[in-house]
């Protein structure tokens, strides 16, 4: 696993470069500002290149650091470009070129979770992994019964190398503070730990992929493999063909563009009402078109338990904000502890950050476009302590709803898709169609 630095000092070296070289750039800041520069743009100059060293560490690690890079990505917005582009470009190339493990190791993972026999449990098994991601990897094989599987075996030493991660990151929590002032760090890190946590037993992951078969068999929209086999470190799927919906964005004709993204909002609005479960990790890799038309869903390991399905409020505060009272919307979110007590947020910047998110819902028929999400983004470019994005809290029961949302508009607008999205989500999420019956925002 040379692409993985296991030994906790080197992880913790390069964690602590962090703190480090913050405290030196608020001395040179200090300097600068006896020296005559304002206050405010000693302060951007310092935030910035907070943010360049901060996603650098990162981006060069995998694990838990990896996974925090991930969910402050969200946030990737309020942050320019010359900054978050080699991280991009870091994170890519870490989650698409993750180096396999030798054979040898293969084996003797197989050896230790499935015991010396291993092999009777397959008629045949492909040593050469079809996909390696972050924490793991995926073998091709043919179970003992005949059936097609596939076999994910989880690098051996993730678990210690995540969780030391959040040991680590956990002390850096002021310095996060300085990139996101209004962001409860301390909240979100123990989510994402939690959530890390679950994501490296591959039993639980298991029972969640089980739950989505169940809740999809038959359909003729999904499919979902079922589990075969699964223990902490093996999980034993169904094989499933298909078109991954990155050849799709690259080479489907605008028909299959709509409809694949039409499919992909559909599965991640209606699961939690159908399932309960709401798919947390929904990047193109974890998709295929299938032959016979339906949208192949992949990798359980990311998942937010959503028992009554999403909130009513969330539909609630979309449908206000497109009837244009911004009052109630701010009323709502510091209910629900967007806004924390001690901020003062413009509605307007407001107004302007939320839009990706809620415009596509005030009409019949929208067209998600990289040109779109970039006009968007760029109302919010700006590192000034003003920044509406950075003046926001992310509470810890929306963290993944967030991930999830901000990942999937990204995943549309690399589509193209136009679909008719309003009516998904009027029929998925509770709140959002006006009724007359409602209490005038049922929060609290």
């Amino acid at each position: 696993m040379s692409d993985l630095p296991r030994r906790a000092v080197t992880r913790s070296a390069k964690l602590a470069t962090l703190p480090l070289g913050f405290a030196g750039r608020a001395a040179l800041g200090l300097g600068k500002r006896i020296g005559g520069k304002s206050a405010e743009i000693v302060a951007q100059e310092v935030q910035q290149r907070t943010a360049e060293q901060v996603f650098k560490v990162l981006g060069e690690l995998k694990g838990g650091a990896m996974k925090l890079g991930q969910a402050l990505s969200i946030f990737e917005a309020a942050l320019p470009p010359e900054i978050v582009g080699p991280y991009r470009a870091t994170l890519t190339k870490l989650q698409d070129a993750a180096p396999p493990l030798p054979v040898s190791t293969v084996h003797k993972v197989l050896t230790e979770q499935l015991g010396d026999d291993w092999r009777a449990h397959f008629l045949s098994f492909d040593d050469q992994p079809t996909a390696a991601a972050s924490i793991g990897q995926v073998h091709k094989a043919v179970w003992h019964d005949g059936r097609e599987v596939a076999v994910k075996i989880q690098y051996p030493g993730a678990g210690k190398a995540l969780l030391g991660d959040f040991a680590q990151l956990a002390r850096l929590g002021k310095l996060f503070g300085v990139l996101l002032p209004g962001l409860d760090m301390k909240a979100v890190l123990s989510e994402l730990r939690e959530r890390v946590a679950e994501e490296l037993d591959y039993l639980r992951e298991a029972e969640a992929q089980h739950a989505f078969a169940l809740g999809f068999d038959g359909d003729p929209e999904f499919h979902v493999p079922d589990v075969v086999a699964a223990n902490e470190m093996v999980l034993v799927s169904e094989w499933m063909d298909g078109t991954p919906l990155s050849r799709i964005i690259a080479d489907g004709t605008k028909e299959q563009r709509d409809r694949a993204g039409l499919l992909f909002v559909r599965f991640l609005f209606s699961s939690p009402a159908r399932v309960g479960l709401l798919h947390a990790d929904p990047h193109p890799g974890n998709f295929r078109m299938l032959a016979n038309g339906k949208l192949g869903v992949l990798d359980f390991g990311a998942v937010n338990r959503m028992p009554d399905g999403y909130p009513k409020v969330f539909g609630q505060l979309m449908r206000i904000f497109n009837q244009g009272d911004m009052d109630a919307v701010m009323t709502g979110l510091r209910w629900e502890g967007f806004i924390r007590d001690d901020r003062d947020i413009d509605a307007d910047a407001l107004r302007a950050f939320l839009a990706p998110y809620v415009e596509p819902t005030a009409v019949e028929e929208f067209t998600f476009s990289r040109e779109w999400l970039q006009a968007q983004a760029a109302s919010v470019t700006d590192l000034r302590p003003t920044n509406v994005v950075r003046q926001l809290n992310l509470p810890v029961s929306y963290v993944l709803i967030h991930r999830v949302h901000a990942a999937g508009i990204g995943v549309l607008c690399q589509l193209g898709t136009t679909a008719r999205f309003r009516d998904e989500v009027i029929r998925w999420v509770p709140g959002f169609a006006d009724d007359p019956n409602d209490e005038p925002l049922a929060i609290g």
